[in-house]
């Protein structure tokens, strides 16, 4: 192997070590790195997977709608089944994130396909769980839940921070079923693998569905450790989405507590920062269950 060769390895390990981690700007910098080793050695198949890998970075992020002319050319071309494999991917993840679940879908089943011609049971398993997340955002609970167990079924048993997201999705699908006991289980299992990781981006769903599902039965003290770690962690990785629903979250644990000020504060700084308009909405979100107002995974 050249020594470029030995070094694009090298990248390469240090990106996924960053992606893993949830240090995702740090992954986007070594990944432009890589890119442009790989485009100065004329390497077609590697500047297409450096080109996918760029873009799941930048969609997590939240900047990749220019990514996507470029996945899509990939898929289209149709010249390496892996990298085609890893762009339909990504435009199903970018779909799902803007909130196009019928287009995610689309996209994640021929990701899923895919995977099954290159025999990659990891990629199975995101595929599967991808396929999870459009079905549980419009709520069809039953069948994310079957989707979200074959991806376990698919993932290598080890603990890592895949599986930990995967097990917090299984377990938000049965607090909404009702089958507690299992729910926190496979919650406080992906708590675990994503504190042992130090990932502390993804542990914002995590502790966010814990919140929920101490809301659900009554233990108010939990709910509101769970919701607070997560607006903290929220707002320190600057995720807007994950900071509205923990505004909604700790309003009702406060007010299922009795303290309507804190309650009001708190749907208050919500109805501020993202309903400007609605000046209405934190006297309505006092007169309602907020529970059943919110999909924490939409």
């Amino acid at each position: 192997m050249k020594a470029e060769g030995f070094q694009f390895e090298e990248l390469k390990q240090q990106w996924h070590h960053a992606v893993e981690a949830g240090r995702l700007d740090e992954a986007l910098e070594i990944l432009d790195g890589a890119f442009d080793l790989v485009r100065e050695e004329s390497e077609p198949r590697l500047v297409d997977l450096v080109i996918c890998d760029r873009a799941a970075v930048a969609i997590e992020l939240g900047r990749g709608g220019a990514e996507i002319p470029r996945l899509r050319e990939i898929l289209v071309r149709n010249a390496d089944t892996a990298n085609c494999r890893v762009a339909a991917y990504n435009i199903a993840r970018f779909h799902e994130l803007n909130k196009d679940y019928k287009k995610a879908l689309f996209y994640a089943r021929i990701a899923r396909d895919r995977s099954e011609l290159l025999g990659r049971r990891d990629w199975l398993a995101s595929s599967h769980n991808l396929i999870g997340n459009t079905l549980l955002a419009e709520s069809f609970v039953d069948k994310a839940q079957a989707e979200y167990e074959e991806a376990l079924r698919c993932m290598p048993s080890d603990p890592n921070p895949a599986r930990a997201r995967i097990l917090d999705n299984l377990g938000y699908c049965c607090i909404l079923q009702g089958r507690h006991q299992e729910g926190f289980s496979h919650l406080y299992e992906s708590l675990r693998i994503l504190n042992r990781f130090g990932a502390e981006r993804y542990q914002i769903s995590t502790r966010l569905d814990l919140c929920f599902a101490h809301l659900e039965v009554g233990r108010y003290r939990d709910a509101l450790r769970h919701g607070a770690a997560a607006l903290e962690l929220a707002e320190k990785m600057d995720e807007p989405q994950s900071i509205k629903n923990a505004l909604y979250l700790l309003g009702e644990v406060a007010h299922l507590k009795g303290d309507m000020d804190e309650a009001h504060d708190h749907f208050e700084r919500l109805q501020r920062t993202f309903f400007p308009e609605a000046s209405y909405l934190p006297g309505f979100l006092l007169a309602v269950d907020v529970r059943k107002l919110v999909n924490l995974h939409a």
